[in-house]
């Protein structure tokens, strides 16, 4: 399997030397109505499916949310994402992830993850249609008391529903974590969050339970370097918390770094261009009662 591996890892030559300003012949609208500009000369191959269609990443633990946060976590931990600070955060002394391994963790909201990849050979284009939004990679330092509000909070529309479909768009895809949701109880929904009314913050917690963090016991009172977008950064959806413990933390920042380029470096450099058996399926990092 392995020797298969790297012959179709040659086969597709993918070159990512210069993968974060690659050039493009093809351009793809995103979401925000902007053209923005395709490597067309990108191939990866995928031994099956991986699902982020008809809202799967919204209802439950996926394999492509599971390649997607891994890819965040990865790019943290190996330390490529050092080069990306703006020059004001490197000017502040910003220059890296201020926490071990064991305390780096990726959080992705499902609504963010808008299409399949099928099997097979796939491209630019097609992780352009998962993720049709110009995202940027940013670090949120939280305690770990934050971190289970924050998971208490995005999945508060648990379990999907035709009526709870806006809400489950903040349920968040994980890497470096397994935690469980109690769907049978109610969120204690408290005061309304954003102008679009589908969600609340969070009155009190009972719902989710954090099982472990990297192969250790949680901790509540530690500090996590959690990977994520400039939109939940920024609060998006139900993501308060990640706005406040941004504002806490001033090592918190957003990176230069664009999502979509960063999962094809994580596809191309640990994976050897061939997502295989280890993303076949979830891998079990979120549990629903």
């Amino acid at each position: 399997m392995y020797i298969w591996k790297k012959a179709v890892a040659l086969m597709l030559a993918l070159c990512l030397c210069g993968a974060l300003t690659a050039a493009s012949a093809a351009t793809f609208v995103d979401a925000h109505g902007s053209e923005i500009e395709l490597d067309e000369t990108l191939e990866a191959y995928t031994e099956t499916a991986l699902l982020g269609a008809e809202d799967a990443a919204r209802r439950a633990e996926t394999n492509l949310g599971d390649l997607w946060a891994d890819a965040l976590r990865w790019f943290a931990v190996s330390g490529a994402i050092n080069q990306y600070f703006e020059e004001d955060d490197v000017a502040a002394g910003i220059t890296g992830v201020s926490a071990d391994a064991d305390h780096i963790v990726a959080l992705w909201n499902g609504g963010n993850l808008r299409a399949d990849v099928a099997a097979g050979k796939f491209g630019a284009e097609q992780l352009a249609e998962v993720l049709p939004y110009p995202n940027k990679v940013a670090v949120v330092y939280m305690t770990g008391a934050q971190l289970l509000e924050a998971l208490e909070a995005a999945s508060q529309g648990l379990p999907y529903t035709g009526e709870s479909a806006a809400s489950c768009a903040a349920f968040m895809q994980v890497s470096g974590l397994r935690y469980t949701v109690n769907t049978a109880v109610p969120y204690d929904a408290g005061e309304a969050y954003g102008e679009s009314g589908s969600w609340f913050r969070a009155a009190s917690l009972g719902r989710v339970t954090i099982e472990e963090v990297n192969g250790q016991p949680f901790d509540a009172e530690a500090t996590y370097a959690v990977i994520t977008s400039n939109a939940n950064f920024n609060g998006m959806d139900s993501s308060y918390m990640f706005k406040a413990a941004a504002e806490e933390n001033e090592q918190s920042a957003i990176t230069t770094a664009v999502v979509r380029d960063v999962i094809w470096l994580y596809i191309a450099e640990a994976l050897d261009n061939v997502i295989g058996g280890d993303y076949a399926a979830p891998q079990g990092r979120i549990i629903l009662k």
